[in-house]
């Protein structure tokens, strides 16, 4: 399949990044199918790393001087052939060496500019902080309070060699980029987009950051509960790993196999996975026989309940946890973890061995799938790299023999160019603050977070959302309300049974009125619901449909239809390996929603990249994108692998302080930890921080030790302020729940883009109740589109009638339905049963 098959293709870009985000954005936006320039400084690329190759294929590289009036004069004249500019200095870097994007779009307004600094350019506190991702992860709360697990073991803070920072911003700006390119196609302007990474990666941990006031001890686990009670009675935070997994539920943990390998369930919350695991486990009727209860009604208040137990539901009461995981163990060693995949993967729930990140690279599925591609890499040879992280079903196999980095001349790249013919936009519209996606509806049927994520993103760009959801619910309220609350934000919610004849006609009046349609499932899920490609033509023959699943790739794999969450993501492709540190000790990535997210934002992408494709050829295109596919992503720099390649010796397990001597954590006087991040060639710079003179001339193997026993003689607040004076890279190891306290204000209906790096507002009048803080859709920072801040999560099923009436139903119709089973106007009488 050709490339000119690809919805970017004819697009035009000019990519000025180094590092992480600014070359992804562009990789993605290759890979889609654009022609991308990438400007490298004539010493090489600022990070020196194999993962340049995977970050830069399917662009032509050309040296430029941009420090001289010769090397800008040569950008500029890229530039005047692009459609799309991207880059990720410090604010403003690029306008003081003579490239304003302001200027240049004043004469070409259709140009559109993406800029990803590590902090936001209204931030004057930290807009000039040398923000490499280790500083931007150590200021956002990356690094403190890592999890639940590590709290107990009071490993606090704890280091991850995960770019979490790049990923999420990447993400949020390659998708932003094409949404505005999409736009361009009908207003005739392109726009000028800002995206900080603190921003991003704020917004990338929108479940973890969330408070909510008077929280129900029901939805409190076990870990939760132990630490409240170590620090009510002063007890220190010393859990050893072992005591800290039997804190876990039973259906969301490791169990080691038969082979030694251990093998990761997450069943937990789902009415029907539960039962499917013990069932094929050989436990279900025992467990019954003993009083282990299944509540027909869990959204009821707890204290309604007929048992102080249900399957399903998260937390179980330790009587419960203790006795199920105790026969499960026993069960799993019965047989090897290939072979519980297996049972798992036909059975339809979900669990996944561990695996590490070498054995994934080399994994059957994922090479089946396009999950990892190889090319032909002009410095490594053949190369494997992580596949692309968004496709259309009927171009995607383009995408999976990408062009190799290609170093040109200037001439050549001019020429590159300008050979493509400049794409007309629209004639331009006399409005121009518009979102970009006003006057698009779509019909999201996802549940837990990836899908769900996808469209709220989406609502704030001015799309109408309309949330489907179960009649009668199939998970717990754990997992459907408490999460809702960030994904449920701008969204009307209707409660339909799909299997029933009214509810179907429901549905398909519904598929029928919208644009796009967004459903996180298999193949075969797809299929029996009627919207394959056949299926959704009958219906709506101009909806755009975007898939959304856990191991889905281009192409088919042996595991293609497996059920899955973020965390068999984790556990799958060497996330939780790492993070613990050995096979012995996997450890749960510590945020909710890690990857979820990141799959939210490539659902989005899809969607743009559909839309901008519709726009210019009126073909309504099947998007897609997976967990799995993110993966990638999220390991970028060493998720890839090549003949002579080293060990896969990123950081690893609770014990990692840093990459060296030079990017670590270090505990400083004041008590609080402080992150240097700095390289071999800042070594100088070091002689201009007081009490760190000497450092150039202390061998490379003592700089650890010499630069802890320095750092406990000040505080984190002085030697921030000495590194920041030197412009080295350093921050204080801050928290979660601080910067949100520091950085909330009342809700008032703005997205907090003029906040800076961050902002969360406090909705005090929340429809749950309740007095709920959140992050708020403030990343995405452009100045033609309109960003609007989406209305917060209404009950589920608030919106049943309103939508029904939208759709031509008279109030008798309702009543029937309503009295029939095929509609519900809500799951329970309070918002967040207690």
């Amino acid at each position: 399949m050709r490339r000119s098959s690809l919805p970017l293709f004819g697009i035009k870009v000019v990519d000025f990044g180094q590092y992480i985000a600014g070359p992804a954005v562009a990789m993605i936006l290759a890979d889609l199918g654009a022609t991308v320039v990438h400007i490298d400084p004539p010493s090489g690329p600022l990070w020196d790393s194999p993962a340049n190759a995977t970050l830069n294929r399917n662009k032509l590289i050309v040296p430029i001087d941009l420090k001289t009036a010769k090397g800008v004069s040569q950008a500029l004249a890229l530039i005047g052939e692009a459609d799309i500019v991207v880059e990720n200095f410090r604010p403003g870097v690029l306008s003081r060496l003579g490239i304003d994007f302001t200027a240049l779009r004043s004469a070409r307004p259709e140009l559109i500019t993406m800029s990803v600094p590590g902090f936001a350019s209204n931030d004057q506190l930290r807009r000039e902080w040398r923000a490499f991702e280790p500083v931007i992860a150590a200021s956002s709360g990356v690094f403190t309070n890592m999890g639940v697990n590590r709290v107990l073991m009071g490993v606090n803070p704890s280091f991850s060699p995960l770019p979490l920072a790049s990923a999420y911003g990447t993400m949020l700006a390659v998708s932003a980029t094409v949404l505005a390119l999409q736009a361009r196609e009908r207003s005739g302007i392109g726009d000028q987009i800002e995206v900080p990474l603190a921003c991003a990666i704020m917004e990338g941990l929108a479940y973890n950051s969330i408070r909510i006031e008077d929280y129900p001890l029901r939805y409190k686990s076990r870990r939760g509960h132990e630490i409240d009670r170590r620090r009510e009675l002063g007890l220190p935070m010393d859990l050893s790993y072992e005591s800290s997994q039997e804190l876990l539920d039973p259906f969301f943990r490791n169990y080691k196999c038969k082979d030694g390998r251990m093998f990761y369930v997450a069943c937990m919350s789902h009415k029907h996975h539960v039962k499917r695991c013990l069932q094929v486990l050989g436990l279900y009727d025992e467990l019954v026989a003993e009083g282990l209860a299944e509540e027909a009604n869990t959204y009821l208040p707890i204290s309604e309940w007929r048992s102080d137990v249900s399957l399903s539901v998260y937390p179980l009461p330790k009587c419960w946890a203790d006795k199920i995981a105790g026969r499960m163990k026993a069960v799993f060693l019965t047989r090897s973890a290939k072979e519980w995949e297996r049972i798992f993967g036909n059975g339809r729930f979900p669990g996944a061995p561990q695996r590490w990140l070498q054995e994934w690279i080399s994994d059957d599925h994922a090479e089946c799938a396009g999950l990892m591609i190889e090319i032909d890499d002009p410095v490594y040879g053949r190369m494997i790299q992580p596949g692309p992280v968004a496709w259309l079903e009927e171009s995607g196999e383009a995408m999976l023999s990408p062009a190799p980095r290609k170093w040109v001349t200037l001439d050549q790249a001019v020429a590159a160019l300008s050979a493509i013919p400049a794409k007309q936009p629209a004639a331009r519209s006399a409005e121009t603050s518009a979102g970009w996606l006003d006057g698009i509806r779509i019909l999201d049927m996802s549940n837990v977070i990836a899908g769900p994520h996808s469209a709220s993103y989406l609502a704030r760009f001015g799309a109408e959302v309309i949330k489907i959801d179960p009649a009668s619910p199939l998970y717990d309220c754990s997992n459907t309300v408490i999460v809702g609350m960030t994904h449920m934000r701008g969204k009307r919610s209707v409660l339909v049974d799909i299997g029933t004849s009214g509810g179907r006609e429901v549905f398909e009046r519904l598929v029928k009125s919208v644009d796009v349609v967004v459903w996180n499932a298999t193949d075969g899920q797809v299929k029996r619901m009627g919207l394959d490609l056949e299926g959704l033509k009958s219906l709506n023959v101009g909806a755009i449909f975007c898939q959304l699943d856990c191991f889905g790739g281009v192409r088919r794999g042996p595991r293609s239809d497996y059920l899955g969450y973020d965390n068999l993501v984790q556990a799958a492709t060497g996330i939780m390996l790492r993070f613990g540190g050995s096979a012995e000790r996997p450890e749960d990535h510590a945020h909710d929603g890690t990857i979820d997210v990141m799959c939210g934002f490539g659902a989005a992408l899809g969607v743009a990249a559909a839309l901008y494709q519709k726009a210019r050829t009126g073909r309504a295109g099947r998007t897609r994108t997976s967990l799995s596919a993110l993966s990638g992503l999220a390991q970028v720099p060493f998720c890839y692998d090549y003949q002579g390649r080293g060990q896969f010796d990123e950081p690893a397990g609770p014990d990692a302080k840093g990459y060296d001597a030079l990017t670590r954590l270090y505990e400083t006087a004041s008590g609080r930890s402080l992150l240097l991040s700095a390289f071999e060639e800042d070594l100088p710079r070091f002689a201009r921080v007081e009490g760190l003179e000497g450092l150039a001339d202390v061998p490379k193997e003592d700089r650890a030790s010499f630069l802890a026993e320095a750092m406990g003689k000040a505080s984190a607040e002085e030697w921030w302020s000495r590194f920041n004076a030197a412009d080295i890279g350093a921050a204080i190891c801050e928290d979660i729940e601080a910067i949100r306290s520091a950085n909330s204000r009342p809700a008032d209906g703005a997205p907090g883009t003029e906040q800076g790096s961050y902002s969360f507002s406090i909705f005090r009048d929340h429809p749950s109740g309740h007095a709920v803080t959140q992050v708020d859709p403030y990343a995405i920072r452009s100045v033609v589109g309109k960003i609007s801040a989406p209305s917060p999560a209404e009950k589920y099923g608030a919106s049943t009638r309103q939508v029904l009436r939208w759709l031509q139903y008279a109030e008798a119709e309702m009543d029937a339905l309503l009295a029939a089973g095929a509609i519900s106007e809500s799951w329970s009488c309070e918002y967040l049963p207690s």
